[in-house]
């Protein structure tokens, strides 16, 4: 009987070490609230694995814009910035910007999350915002500033998917 529980126990341990890539899909325009408050659209609560592990809320690197990852995926990400030399300048400076203005955000009884009034302000939104999938997180867009980032990038968007994405076909 206790080798029954021993080998339960380590069966339990592997799988919760086990990840599951969850990739989040759509792109959802929603208001948000003069509380700076969004609401999740059902649709998109669905394919979100846990609300109640909360999220990570951070600056975009590249763009104008938030990202706001499932606490698991947050967590990964980390796990790789994590393993860099911090006896190296280079790296310090690097996960300092790339953590500046993280936030943990929880989602209210409502489906809701508040934005930071830092992050509202770094990312220009106003009063309508685009929930926009990347693989396993969401950017968060003003909508107008995110519509100006679609249509700059269209003009040249089939020479861009050929370099990127045309050396597959050797896999």
């Amino acid at each position: 009987m206790v080798e029954c529980g021993k080998i339960f126990y380590i069966f339990a341990s592997i799988n919760q070490f086990e990840t599951k890539v969850s990739t989040i899909i759509g792109t959802y325009e929603c208001k948000i609230d003069a509380k700076a408050r969004v609401m999740i659209p059902a649709t998109l609560k669905k394919q979100l694995d846990s609300l109640s592990d909360g999220f990570v809320l951070k600056r975009s690197v590249f763009q104008s814009c938030l990202e706001l990852y499932p606490m698991k995926e947050w967590n990964e990400l980390m796990q790789k910035v994590n393993k860099l030399n911090r006896f190296k300048k280079e790296n310090n400076d690097f996960i300092r910007r790339f953590t500046y203005g993280v936030k943990v955000v929880e989602i209210d009884s409502a489906g809701r999350f508040l934005i930071p009034k830092d992050l509202v302000a770094f990312a220009k939104i106003e009063k309508e915002i685009v929930l926009n999938s990347v693989g396993n997180f969401l950017e968060v867009w003003d909508k107008d500033l995110y519509e100006k980032a679609v249509d700059d990038a269209s003009g040249d968007f089939a020479d861009l998917a050929e370099r990127v994405m045309g050396g597959f076909e050797d896999e």
